[in-house]
């Protein structure tokens, strides 16, 4: 077996942002569309995405919640109703003005004068008003609550700062929506999604995070309450990988929705939205990937095993790929994590070595490589991703007989699951730290520090000009507050911005 390297040029240590983008490149996840701030999603990286949304959808469908599908353009007017929502977004706002070009008379073409749209609609930047709308429509008692739906679609937000999978003009999510007779069902219904969010980033992803509610100045725009889970990635930065919002009654006074109550008064309705987004992928490529490219959760890989036959171009090569297909086959019929496992047969021209390095970058779980003699012997040799290199330096290969594999594929596959998440884990909780000062926070966030981490602090939750001058003091030192754990210790001691007594505990961090 050929153990030439074939790294990446970038390492983690050396450049954070350069090695994400050549990760995304080499593991043939994603390229530039053509169009600012927009990608195309390449089928290695879109695979990874149809398995999360399967996964999701299916956590979704068990809740109760029904998928359905809102136009792409909604009228300005929607958003005109809540004020406090529209400014939120305002600024990444994509408009339709025309429904018509014309030629400009020099080969090109320009908006029809005569083709200006009654009224502008703007490209979903997100569907609480559009939703809102129909949900007014659909609910008139008791009776028709709670009311909880869910899509699939793609979303448009101007970006000025653009990365791939992190922040993009267009990118893919799923938004739920749901309406409730109070605010004991709607803040029910916020928690177990945010639950629903938490256990499948640990669960699915191998993503380790912290499930909380997010400070007054993080909300979304126009809610009473936010929630997040915020995961570390491993330049120490965090990354918020989903939200859960409950909205009070304001968008339902907005939109009309309402319900006769069982005494025949009419009361409005508490709503709640909550999403995830493409956003994942890239939360995966930065929680896992090493200096040999990305490493994918078998959960989510498109195939959890890859054979390589050893081909010589020779007549004995279809007596290895018979091999190899009956190997695949027996493989497919095995199951891993409740499911049937998932295994390719890489029959492409061309070294073995090589193209093993292509699926190292791409990041498959398990990789088999066969050559003519183990077929005849009934053997084959495993390079789990997770365990690339050996004590020695080498490829870390592993002999094995065909049967022996069988019997201990599923087994290796779930383990190297936990693997990745103990490490990911393991890494994050060494780098948060509790910092009892101010300054002992400048201090812990100097620019001399490359990856600093998290800082764990207790602050008195102020709200208003208070908090206005603390996001201000923060933002000097490009920090942000990231959220209240939901299982955090008690607090004892002084808030470090104000000095007066602790209320909570509460994340600061450098994030995307």
């Amino acid at each position: 077996m050929s153990a030439i390297r074939h790294a990446l040029n970038t390492k983690r240590e050396k450049d954070f942002a350069q090695w994400y983008q050549e990760v995304i490149a080499e593991a043939e996840l994603a390229e530039e569309s053509g169009v600012r701030g927009c990608m195309v999603i390449k089928p290695w990286g879109y695979g990874i995405w149809e398995r999360m949304q399967r996964l999701m959808d299916d956590r979704i469908k068990d809740a109760g919640v029904d998928n359905c599908y809102f136009p792409l353009f909604i009228p300005l007017s929607y958003f005109s109703k809540e004020a406090e929502h529209v400014d939120g977004f305002a600024k990444e706002m994509a408009v339709v003005t025309h429904h018509r070009l014309v030629s400009d008379g020099k080969g090109g073409l320009v908006p029809d004068p005569e083709a200006k749209l009654e009224e502008p609609l703007i490209v979903r930047p997100t569907s609480e008003t559009v939703i809102g709308q129909a949900m007014g429509r659909w609910i008139q008692s008791w009776r028709d609550l709670p009311l909880m739906t869910n899509q699939w679609a793609n979303v448009v937000r101007w970006e000025m700062r653009t990365r791939m999978f992190l922040r993009t003009s267009e990118f893919l999510w799923q938004e739920g929506h749901t309406a409730h007779a109070d605010r004991v069902g709607a803040m029910e219904e916020t928690l177990r999604a945010l639950e629903m969010y938490r256990e499948f980033a640990e669960g699915v992803l191998a993503m380790p995070v912290i499930a909380g509610e997010k400070p007054e100045n993080e909300r979304f725009p126009g809610a009473d309450a936010t929630y997040s889970i915020e995961a570390m990635m491993q330049d120490g930065k965090a990354l918020q990988a989903g939200t859960s919002h409950y909205l009070g009654t304001g968008f339902a006074k907005a939109a009309g929705i309402s319900y006769q109550d069982r005494e025949g008064q009419q009361q409005l309705c508490h709503t709640t939205s909550w999403g995830t987004s493409t956003r994942m992928v890239g939360g995966l490529i930065m929680t896992h990937g090493d200096d040999d490219g990305l490493r994918v959760p078998p959960a989510v890989a498109p195939h959890q095993i890859v054979i390589l036959p050893m081909l010589r171009d020779k007549p004995e090569d279809a007596a290895l790929l018979a091999y190899c297909e009956d190997l695949r086959k027996a493989l497919g019929a095995r199951q891993a994590m409740g499911e049937k496992i998932r295994v390719l047969l890489d029959k492409r021209p061309g070294k073995a070595a090589l193209k093993r390095w292509g699926w190292v970058k791409k990041g498959v779980p398990l990789i088999l490589e066969i050559g003519g003699r183990d077929a005849e012997n009934g053997q084959i040799t495993v390079v789990r991703r997770d365990n690339l290199w050996n004590e020695a330096g080498k490829v870390n290969f592993n002999a094995m007989a065909r049967e022996a594999f069988l019997g201990v594929a599923a087994g290796e596959l779930e383990d190297l699951q936990a693997s990745l998440f103990a490490e990911a884990k393991a890494k994050r909780d060494a780098n948060i730290s509790r910092v009892s000062t101010f300054e002992e926070l400048e201090a812990f966030f100097a620019p001399s520090k490359k990856y600093p981490g998290w800082a764990e602090v207790q602050w008195s939750r102020p709200t208003g000009v208070q908090l206005e001058e603390i996001v201000l003091r923060l933002k000097a030192l490009k920090l942000t507050m990231r959220n209240t754990p939901m299982d955090a210790e008690p607090v004892s001691g002084a808030c470090i911005f104000t000095g007066e007594p602790a209320a909570e505990r509460i994340y600061v961090a450098r994030s995307y």
